[in-house]
C-alpha cells in the first residue's frame, strides 16, 4: 500500500478532519501493528487514532483514586469506556479482592517480574470470548502520557479509553496456543497505575469450565511526549514472565445462538451468536474454507507487512473470496464492528438494545462502506448478498 493510499484511507476512517502531521505519525506507526487478522473498518479508525492525544481527550486521573480498592472492581471503573461495554455486574467471576489499604486477598493470580506487577482481577466468558481485567504496576513509569483512542461508533460520542499493549500467548486446558497481539483497554489511575479489560476470542465455542493459562513475555505503552519520534509505538516496552492460571466457566446467561444455515451465492450465513456485549456472525466463502497458518502469514508479511489476506492468497496460488457484515438492531443503529475475521464478523453491542438484528452480507467491500455511511435504508442494502432479519 503507497503513503497516498495510506494518506486517504486515514482521512476518510477519522473525524474530524486531522492534519498532515498526525497523518505521518501514523504511517510511521502502522508498521509496528502485529495482527493476523483483517480489523474492522471502524476498529481501524480506533486503532489509528490511538496515539494522536489530540485536543479534547486527554486522560482523568482523580488524586485520591488510588485510594479507593480497584482490584476486584475493574469492571465496573473501565465498562462504560472500553470497546466491549456493558454492565458486567453478576456476571463476572471475582478473582482477586483489594482492601482500602491495598492488600490483596490473595497472591494467587498477581505476578511480579522486571518492576511491574500483573493482577487478573475479575474475568468473564460467554463460551465463544474471555474478557479478563487487569491492574497493572509498576515502580518506575508514568502512565499519565499514555494516549486515548477512541472506542465509540464515532467521534463525536466521545468515548476513549487508554490502551496497554501485551505480547504472549493463552490456551484454555492445554488446547492450542494463542497468540496474545491486542491490548488492555481500560484507564489509567496515577503515574504507577493502570486498569483495564483484554478479550481472547475463541477459535471454536468453549463449553463448561477450565484453566486459562495466561502467558505474557512483555508489556509496554505509547507516549504522548514521543509524537515526533520516528519509533513511537509501545515507546515504553519491556520483556519479562508474567504467568498466571485462571479459572474459566462458561456463563451461558442471555447468550443465544441462531442457528441460520442460508446460503445466496457463494456466501453462507451459518449462524449469529449473540452475548451481552458482543454479535458474532459466522458467514463462510468457498475460498475460506483453506486457513493461512500462522508460519505462511509470518513467511509472506517478512517479505511485504502491507499485505492482505487477499494477495497472500493469491500468492500462494489459492482463492480467497472475503465476505464484509454489516449490522443494524430493531431500531436501524449500526453496531460497532470490531474486526472481521476468516469466516467471522464480530461487533461490540456497546449497550444497544437487541431484540432482532438486520444482517447484510456484501462481496464487494464498496457497497459494504456504503451502507455502513448511509445507514440501514442505503439504496446499497439491494446489493447484499445476503440480507436477513433475525428475531432473538
Amino acid at each position: 500500500m503507497t503513503d497516498e493510499k495510506l494518506d486517504q484511507i486515514l482521512k476518510q476512517a477519522l473525524a474530524p478532519e486531522i492534519n498532515d502531521k498526525e497523518i505521518r505519525v501514523r504511517r510511521r506507526r502502522k508498521g509496528k501493528m502485529k495482527k493476523s487478522y483483517k480489523i474492522g473498518k471502524a476498529a481501524a479508525a480506533a486503532v489509528a487514532a490511538a496515539i494522536i492525544g489530540i485536543g479534547g481527550l486527554g486522560y482523568f486521573n482523580p488524586v485520591l483514586a488510588a485510594k479507593i480498592p480497584l482490584i476486584g472492581k475493574i469492571f465496573e471503573k473501565v465498562e462504560d469506556d472500553v470497546t466491549y461495554s456493558g454492565d458486567y455486574t453478576d456476571k463476572e467471576i471475582i478473582l482477586t479482592n483489594e482492601d482500602h489499604e491495598g492488600n490483596l486477598d490473595t497472591p494467587d493470580y498477581s505476578v511480579s517480574d522486571k518492576g511491574i506487577t500483573l493482577t487478573a482481577s475479575e474475568v468473564y466468558c460467554d463460551g465463544y470470548s474471555i474478557f479478563l481485567t487487569v491492574n497493572v504496576e509498576a515502580e518506575d513509569a508514568d502512565f499519565t502520557h499514555i494516549p486515548e483512542h477512541y472506542t465509540g461508533m464515532n467521534v463525536s460520542d466521545n468515548r476513549t479509553a487508554a490502551g496497554f499493549y501485551i505480547s504472549g500467548s493463552w490456551s484454555v486446558d492445554g488446547n492450542t496456543l494463542e497468540l496474545l497481539e491486542n491490548t488492555f483497554e481500560g484507564e489509567v489511575i496515577d503515574d504507577h497505575t493502570f486498569v483495564g479489560m483484554l478479550k481472547m476470542d475463541f477459535e471454536q465455542k468453549f463449553e463448561g469450565s477450565g484453566e486459562l493459562n495466561f502467558s505474557v513475555d512483555g508489556l509496554g505503552y505509547d507516549d504522548d511526549r514521543m509524537l515526533d519520534s520516528e519509533e513511537i509505538s509501545a515507546s515504553h516496552w519491556t520483556d519479562g514472565n508474567w504467568n498466571i492460571v485462571i479459572p474459566v466457566e462458561v456463563n451461558g446467561n442471555d447468550v443465544k445462538t441462531i442457528e441460520v444455515g442460508e446460503q445466496k451465492g457463494n456466501i453462507t450465513l451459518e449462524n449469529v451468536v449473540v452475548s451481552p456485549y458482543q454479535v458474532i456472525v459466522h458467514a463462510t466463502t468457498p475460498g475460506e474454507h483453506r486457513e493461512l497458518t500462522d508460519d505462511w502469514r509470518e513467511k509472506l508479511l517478512s517479505k511485504d507487512p502491507d499485505l492482505t489476506d487477499a494477495e497472500m492468497f493469491e500468492i500462494i496460488g489459492w482463492s480467497y473470496e472475503p465476505c464484509y457484515t454489516v449490522v443494524f438492531n430493531q431500531d436501524g443503529e449500526r453496531l460497532y464492528l470490531d474486526m472481521e475475521l476468516t469466516g467471522r464478523a464480530m461487533f461490540a453491542v456497546q449497550g444497544k438494545e437487541v431484540s432482532s438484528l438486520h444482517i447484510f452480507i456484501f462481496d464487494n467491500i464498496a457497497d459494504c462502506t456504503q451502507m455502513e455511511e448511509e445507514g440501514m435504508n442505503s439504496g446499497a442494502a439491494d446489493k447484499a448478498v445476503i440480507s436477513k432479519e433475525i428475531f432473538l
